[in-house]
């Protein structure tokens, strides 16, 4: 996933716990956490983390990709738009978005974690104005943004990773 790009940043990233793990296993990607300046205000910058404060509705660092984790199920789909609109203004041009989330599952037999998937539905739309999403609504997100394609990897239970291209 991280082959050939030389910086990412981790929007939304707090006090950088997963950049910190990809630059552990990556150590000549540049990392930079991107979060509200009160949540990155005096960390510690190491050799290829850095950390900026800043709005990711006004304009996110440029890089080779940008990672949202557990960032856009928060928000409703014009704010998704918004959000993945200034990631493409941030990307180098041969660079992605990595979006990790859950995707609910169209057809399954696994009914636990159709369960899991609806309870957290239920939590975004209750505690903010987000939901989950299934493949065809991320679509829609990532094609009203400008992207071209984007790729959906299935990884633990109801996580996935989808790959989104200029």
């Amino acid at each position: 996933m991280f082959d050939g790009l030389e910086s990412m940043v981790d929007v939304g990233g707090g006090t950088g716990t997963m950049a910190k793990a990809i630059a552990n296993s990556f150590p000549e990607l540049k990392c930079i956490v991107f979060d509200l300046p009160h949540v990155v205000a005096d960390l510690l910058e190491t050799d290829n983390i850095t950390y900026v404060g800043g709005n990711m509705f006004e304009a996110i660092p440029p890089a080779d990709s940008v990672m949202l984790t557990w960032i856009l199920h928060n928000w409703n789909d014009e704010e998704c738009v918004k959000i993945l609109t200034k990631c493409k203004e941030a990307i180098t041009t041969h660079g992605k978005v990595i979006i990790i989330d859950l995707v609910i599952a169209e057809k399954t037999e696994n009914y636990k974690l159709v369960e899991t998937q609806l309870f957290l539905d239920m939590q975004m739309m209750v505690f903010v104005s987000g939901r989950e999403r299934n493949e065809k609504e991320w679509a829609n997100l990532i094609f009203s943004a400008g992207f071209r394609d984007y790729k959906i990897t299935a990884y633990l239970g109801s996580m996935s990773v989808i790959e989104v291209y200029l």
